[in-house]
């Protein structure tokens, strides 16, 4: 067997599944066993919806600027800057006024990321 459907590229828009998650945010999702990688494209000044679930979080800014509201605090990140969110936290990010792309891990994977649709999926 090829492992060729293993490889992916950040820069192909149609790589990974797609799933609109409010306003100004899209993401692409690439589903493991143990884990899911979420590249998230946030259009400048959009935010997204607080939301939470069960599985820890992992997001590195890759492009662009931010405001990460996480856990009742607000904490500007830059390119570069990762962060870790527990499971159950309430967060959600605005872009600045570039706009922002993040690189989002799960842990578990997150059924309801594993099939297109639109929203964040849980509370």
């Amino acid at each position: 067997m090829s492992q060729k459907a293993e490889f992916h590229n950040l820069a192909k828009p149609d790589d990974g599944l797609l799933r609109e998650l409010a306003a100004g945010v899209t993401t692409r999702i690439f589903a493991g066993e143990q884990a899911m990688l979420s590249v998230v494209t946030i259009a400048p000044n959009a935010e997204g919806v607080m939301h939470h679930h069960p599985e820890e979080q992992w997001g590195v800014l890759l492009e662009g600027s931010a405001v990460r509201f996480q856990g009742g605090e607000e904490i500007a990140v830059k390119q570069g800057d990762f962060w870790r969110t527990p499971g159950n936290v309430p967060h959600t990010m605005r872009a600045g006024p570039d706009g922002a792309r993040v690189l989002d891990i799960f842990s578990p994977p997150r059924p309801e990321y594993k099939k297109a649709g639109k929203g964040f999926g849980s509370g």
